[in-house]
């Protein structure tokens, strides 16, 4: 069974910073990325050398794997509090890195952040 859980998630001030972790079970997939509610936040390939990120989250976030783990992280850095919401973790089996939403096999079932000013 694939499963997808996301974890890190929290309340913090705008400018601080949180990891969020996504812990994959069940098989490995070709690319991951992080999605808030149904929007783009950051993807990666296989082997995480090739990442791409929204332009709202550029140079703040960073996406990474974990393939001995099967652990895929977002690094939050600099929040604001538009960056508040709900971050779900996604998985596909296509090679590549992908935008869009229903290009994704496996979802989690999400972690809040909250971040107030």
């Amino acid at each position: 069974q694939v499963q997808l859980v996301e974890s890190g998630g929290g309340s913090v001030q705008a400018g601080d910073s949180l990891r969020l972790s996504c812990a994959v079970s069940g098989r490995s997939f070709n690319a991951y990325a992080w999605f808030r509610h149904r929007e783009f936040v950051a993807s990666t390939s296989w082997g995480g050398a090739s990442t791409d990120y929204a332009d709202s989250v550029k140079g703040r976030f960073t996406i990474s794997r974990d393939n001995a783990s099967n652990t895929v992280y977002l690094q939050m850095n600099s929040l604001k509090p538009e960056d508040t919401g709900v971050y779900y973790c996604a998985a596909s089996r296509r090679m590549g890195r992908f935008t869009r939403v229903d290009l994704y096999d496996s979802w989690g079932q999400g972690t809040m952040v909250t971040v107030s000013s």
